[in-house]
């Protein structure tokens, strides 16, 4: 998967490049063109998947918690 770093590393080169040439302004179009298929590419960042990551398991926490209750109570009612 693409990161952060990968994209900083990519963009320190070819800045590096171009600081040698007088096209300075490559690099803005390049860091927006990279940036811009990206985005197209719907990935999400490391952080976003985290969240998400917690945010589901506090969610099967929750169901598997109402799974019981409903248990208990069907348990109850049958009784």
């Amino acid at each position: 998967m693409l990161n952060q770093q990968f994209v900083d590393d990519l963009s320190a080169r070819i800045k590096e490049m171009l600081a040698k040439t007088p096209a300075r302004d490559i690099e803005t179009n390049m860091r927006a063109m990279l940036g811009s298929m990206f985005e197209r590419l719907e990935l999400v960042t490391r952080r976003e998947f985290d969240i998400q990551t917690e945010i589901l398991a506090r969610t099967r926490e929750k169901l598997a918690e109402l799974e019981s209750r409903l248990a208990a109570l069907d348990k109850a009612n049958k009784s």
